[in-house]
């Protein structure tokens, strides 16, 4: 089977984050320049006992592809039978293991970034998503430690569990969004590890991109907060630009708008309310928009107001 990840050059990929990275919002980025999209954290839990909203989480739109399925969780069974379950959904390119969490509701589960505290544990659970899956690549997202910082010993055991690459966000569990991100341990993974490494946590724009990229020497990039409102910084990366022109934004924004619709109905377009408040930061006239947008609930009156805002 033709492999679908090409780690001969950078890899521009989208991060699961929870509430954001949705079907229509991965399918914008994906066409504008991302090279893989992974799914929102889903529960091994929530995955066995099947709710139906967690099968909506996994449908992945035409263009997504490849495309993985991010899941988390702590009991070796559990995760087997997780597994299991996506090895019977067709589409999935990939499975990833969420070992970076820090949601406190994650964590005292014992999943996410809990993990890291106990590294025998992460290799027993990381060895079972290789062993069940049938899909293409398995890989795991990290922090570097929860309190103390164990960049090296998290890289190698995640390496033990013969893995496709790791993607490592530069700040312990306690550092949480806030603290400054450290590229040095990324690095550090990078020299001590054989298997591709994918660097994350800060990347927002062209120039810290390059800058980070260069001085991890890292496999490519995963990029989370940084798209949320801007999501046209894959398409700024891909073609090697430091600004983005209105025109290409406008085009982003209205598409992301419409596959909303298309994807949560007239609800859509309530849902995307908060996008909105995002996108138009730093746009005069922002505040007084945003209280407009925020009664309008009919997809033809909300696409007129960001075509004319815009």
């Amino acid at each position: 089977m033709k492999k679908k990840l090409d780690f001969s050059k950078p890899l521009l990929i989208l991060a699961p984050l929870a509430g954001y990275t949705d079907l229509p919002f991965r399918s914008v980025v994906k066409k504008f320049g991302a090279d893989l999209t992974i799914s929102e954290m889903i529960s091994s839990n929530a995955l066995v006992y099947k709710s139906d909203r967690t099968l909506k989480m996994i449908e992945k739109s035409p263009q997504e592809n490849p495309y993985f399925v991010q899941i988390c969780g702590n009991k070796p069974e559990l995760i087997r039978d997780a597994v299991q379950k996506l090895n019977d959904i067709d589409g999935i390119d990939g499975i990833d293991l969420n070992c970076g969490c820090p949601a406190p509701k994650v964590f005292n589960h014992g999943s996410g970034s809990n993990l890291l505290g106990d590294l025998k544990k992460l290799v027993t659970i990381l060895s079972t998503v290789k062993k069940y899956s049938k899909k293409q690549y398995t890989s795991a997202k990290v922090r570097i430690g929860i309190d103390e910082k164990i960049p090296v010993e998290i890289g190698k055991a995640v390496e033990s569990c013969g893995v496709d690459f790791i993607t490592v966000h530069g700040r312990t569990r306690a550092g949480k969004f806030k603290s400054a991100v450290d590229y040095e341990a990324i690095k550090n993974i990078k020299e001590n590890i054989k298997i591709p490494v994918i660097a994350n946590g800060d990347i927002k724009d062209y120039n810290k991109y390059q800058e980070v990229l260069k001085f991890t020497n890292a496999n490519g990039a995963m990029i989370g907060r940084g798209a949320i409102g801007k999501p046209w910084v894959f398409h700024q990366i891909k073609n090697n630009l430091e600004d983005i022109n209105s025109d290409i934004k406008k085009e982003i924004i209205l598409e992301h708008l419409n596959a909303m619709i298309d994807f949560h109905g007239e609800h859509g377009v309530v849902m995307f309310r908060k996008l909105l408040h995002s996108y138009s930061k730093g746009y005069e006239g922002a505040n007084p928009f945003r209280q407009i947008i925020n009664t309008i609930k009919d997809p033809n009156i909300m696409r007129d107001m960001v075509t004319n805002f815009f």
